[in-house]
């Protein structure tokens, strides 16, 4: 294991003498809260903790994402732990969970934005201190990767947390609008939007088509995420439940086989069938098969999706493109085919 590194002072301080022994945190019963636990909302000259629980983020990377929150009102902060490469992650499965626990037990950091996604947050799942969240809810950020802390999270606190950009892509004015209206606003009926893409996106790039593949009304609980983390959690303690919720679906760079394979096994497994809705974002990348003769994207989502007659539509602004709207996993969201639009039904931030 690494030796345990010096905390960055440039930001904010942090006694190191504050960590907690995170292997006893090991949970066995997963159930989530009967109320929400909502975290306070973000403003202008809170201090923001960068982590990095997957891949190790590039130095020039966080510089950059650093400038942004700045421009954004906001103080960033992290610790060395960040900038590390254990491989290719960014530091050991011990070292990430640490950074994690203590950004949640920090009381000078107000909220928590991931660097980046990549493989590995799957691998730290066990050595969260869950109710050391509980305990300091705070604004916690990411897709991709990041989508099982989410929903791990949120299953195991009831803490809401928030599906958005990771610091590495917010670098878009829409994604940062989107971002902090959501969890800058404590207000019920937040109306989420999408964005208007731009032509040459829908000429050259066949996943950006908006389309409905079953009409309808939904109301229930967002969760979900990355399509192939959201399997990867299936036969886990944190597998997600889908009943009476409204199912958000992404992806990038995966062949239509793959696609249809892992909505497949949702399909076919104990509780995808029970959601209200299905939303899914753009998956990039994924209508271009390696192969001859296959489905295109378009006809493995409606072949897959549209016999469950839940109401679904496929084309949201998020996932792995430039216009990434922020959601939060566990709140109420009533979807509407028509408008192609997610309401949220309370407040997701205090």
């Amino acid at each position: 294991m690494l030796k345990r590194r010096k905390f960055i002072t440039t930001a904010i301080g942090f006694s190191a003498s504050s960590m907690l022994p995170t292997s006893l945190f090991a949970q066995k019963d997963h159930k989530i809260s009967n109320s929400a636990l909502l975290p306070k909302r973000l403003k202008k000259g809170d201090t923001i903790g960068l982590i990095a629980p997957g891949y190790a983020v590039a130095p020039e990377v966080l510089e950059k994402m650093k400038q942004t929150l700045i421009n954004m009102g906001f103080i960033p902060y992290h610790t060395e732990r960040i900038v590390g490469n254990q491989g290719y992650f960014s530091n050991t499965d011990e070292e990430r969970a640490v950074d994690l626990n203590e950004m949640f037990s920090n009381p000078n950091v107000n909220g928590i934005l991931c660097a980046r996604g990549g493989y590995g947050c799957t691998r730290i799942m066990h050595l969260i201190n869950y109710e050391n969240i509980k305990q300091h809810p705070k604004v916690f950020i990411g897709f991709s990767d990041i989508t099982a802390l989410l929903n791990g999270i949120y299953t195991e606190t009831g803490m809401i947390t928030f599906h958005g950009p990771v610091g590495s892509t917010l670098d878009d004015p829409y994604s940062i609008s989107q971002l902090k209206r959501v969890v800058g606003t404590p207000k019920k009926k937040l109306l989420i939007k999408n964005a208007d893409f731009n032509a040459n996106s829908l000429l050259t790039n066949s996943e950006f088509e908006r389309y409905t593949i079953t009409p309808g009304e939904a109301v229930g609980k967002l969760v979900g995420g990355s399509l192939t983390l959201i399997n990867a959690l299936i036969g886990t303690a944190h597998e997600i439940d889908f009943t009476n919720t409204i199912v958000c679906i992404e992806d990038v760079e995966e062949s239509p086989y793959r696609i249809d394979r892992m909505l497949t096994q949702l399909i076919e497994g104990k509780t995808f069938h029970k959601a209200s809705g299905i939303v899914f974002g753009v998956c990039k990348g994924c209508d271009k098969p390696k192969r001859l003769n296959s489905f295109t994207l378009k006809e493995v989502i409606m072949d897959r999706v549209q016999p469950l007659q839940i109401p679904a539509v496929y084309g949201m602004s998020f996932g792995h493109i430039q216009n990434n709207f922020t959601f939060p996993i566990g709140i109420d969201a009533k979807l509407s085919t028509t408008q192609m639009t997610l309401q949220l039904q309370a407040k997701a931030v205090l």
